[in-house]
C-alpha cells in the first residue's frame, strides 16, 4: 500500500539556473525532462502542483541594472525570460503525457493565459500542472516573492524551493567547510540571521500567512516525492 501524501496542494519554486544543468546558458533538455517527470509522478499520486521558475539562465535584470541598464527595463526583460522557461516546462510535461497551463502576470495572450486566481485554482483542481510566469508583473520583486504570493493566493499547503544544496546552512557550504546545516528554522531566524535562502519579502509573506517553506536538493532524484510522503528532506521553515 502506497504512503499517502502529506500535502494536497504545493507550489514549487525552481531557479532558472537550475534548468541549465551542466550548460553555461539556456535550458538542458535532460534536466527539464527529469524535473517534469518528478512533477508528474507527484501529480499522479494525487497532488496539485503550481510552479514558479526564475529566469536567471536566460537573463538577470538586477545584474544588468547594476551595470547601468534601467532597472525597470531589466526587470521586464527578466519577466519575459521566466515566460520562456515556463513554456519550456509546459512542453516537457506535455511530452510526458501530462497537462499543463502557463499563466502570465503580464499580458502575452498569444503564448499563454493571463493569471486569474480563480482560473488558476480551477486548473489545479483539474490536475493540470500550473506554471506561473512573469513574477508578479511588477519590477523590483523577485521570483521568490512571486512564488510566495502565488502559493498564498492559490491556497497551497507547502512552498518548496528546489536548490542544488541539501537545505539551509549557516554559510555557503562550498566556501565554508564549517558551515552548519539546519533541519528546522523559524521564519524569524531566517530573517534575523540573514540566511538569504529567499528574499526577506518572500519569507515575511510566508510568515504572515503561516505558509511552511521547505528548501531541498533537486539534484537528488526522488526528493520531491519523499517530501510529499512526509520524509524530513532538506530544511523546514515555519512558525516553530
Amino acid at each position: 500500500m502506497s504512503t499517502p501524501l502529506k500535502n494536497r496542494r504545493i507550489l514549487l519554486k525552481l531557479s532558472g539556473e537550475a534548468l541549465m544543468g551542466a550548460e553555461d546558458y539556456g535550458i538542458d533538455p535532460k534536466v527539464i525532462g527529469g524535473l517534469a517527470k518528478e512533477i508528474l509522478e507527484v501529480r499522479d499520486a494525487g497532488a496539485q502542483i503550481g510552479v514558479v521558475i526564475g529566469g536567471g539562465n536566460i537573463f538577470r535584470g538586477a545584474g544588468l541594472a547594476a551595470a547601468g541598464m534601467d532597472r525597470v527595463t531589466g526587470d521586464h526583460m527578466g519577466m519575459l525570460a521566466t515566460v520562456m522557461n515556463a513554456l519550456a516546462m509546459q512542453d516537457a510535461i506535455e511530452k510526458l503525457g501530462g497537462e499543463a497551463r502557463t499563466m502570465s502576470a503580464i499580458k502575452i495572450n498569444e503564448v499563454c493565459e493571463d493569471f486569474i486566481r480563480r482560473r488558476a485554482i480551477r486548473h489545479l483542481e483539474k490536475g493540470r500542472v500550473t506554471l506561473f510566469a512573469a513574477g508578479i508583473g511588477n519590477p523590483f520583486f523577485t521570483t521568490d516573492s512571486a512564488a510566495a504570493l502565488r502559493a498564498v493566493e492559490v491556497g497551497a499547503d507547502l512552498l518548496l524551493k528546489a536548490t542544488k544544496v541539501d537545505g539551509i546552512y549557516s554559510a555557503d557550504p562550498k566556501r565554508d567547510a564549517t558551515a552548519t546545516r539546519y533541519d528546522h528554522l523559524t521564519y524569524n531566524q531566517v530573517i534575523e540571521r540573514r540566511l538569504e535562502v529567499m528574499d526577506t519579502a518572500a519569507i515575511a509573506l510566508c510568515r504572515e500567512n503561516k505558509l511552511p517553506l521547505r528548501i531541498y536538493d533537486m539534484t537528488q532524484p526522488g526528493n520531491l516525492m519523499r517530501i510529499m510522503k512526509g520524509e524530513p528532506v532538506g530544511t523546514l521553515v515555519d512558525a516553530g
